[in-house]
């Protein structure tokens, strides 16, 4: 039981995937932070100095500038999590994804060439042992 636990936690999908999921923790939390302080400003500065994401919508008629119900759509926090979303799968993509495929085609087409030369190399070979014993008869 043990035995069959412990395999499935060394194999390397398991350790992937947390190893992602720590990293893509990370880069949310960098990005949320570069998108509010950042982003959301220069949306605000683009708009004449008001913020469409510093805002939330009266889900019924104000009264004196107030929500009498005091139910409100916050969009603000639904564009920024967009924002965040969206750039936190770029980051994860460019900065892990794409190098590691690419690392693993160069790996992929460095096996390929080695077993075709060790092919030509036993073809060779064997050629060779073959003209070898033509040549003693």
């Amino acid at each position: 039981m043990f035995k069959g636990f412990r395999e499935f936690i060394i194999r390397g999908n398991v350790v992937d995937l947390a190893v992602a999921v720590v990293i893509g923790s990370a880069f949310a939390k960098v990005i949320d932070s570069v998108v509010t302080g950042v982003i959301n400003p220069l949306i605000a500065a683009a708009l004449g100095g008001k913020s469409t994401l510093a805002g939330s919508v009266c889900l019924g008629t104000k009264l004196n500038g107030v929500c009498p119900t005091g139910v409100t759509l916050n969009y603000a926090a639904i564009i920024t999590a967009l924002i965040v979303f969206v750039a936190t799968a770029a980051v994860v993509y460019f900065a892990i994804v794409l190098p590691i495929n690419k690392a693993k085609e160069l790996r992929d087409r460095r096996k390929g060439v080695q077993e075709v030369v060790e092919e030509i190399s036993a073809e060779v070979a064997l050629l060779t042992e073959i003209r070898d014993e033509l040549r003693s008869r």
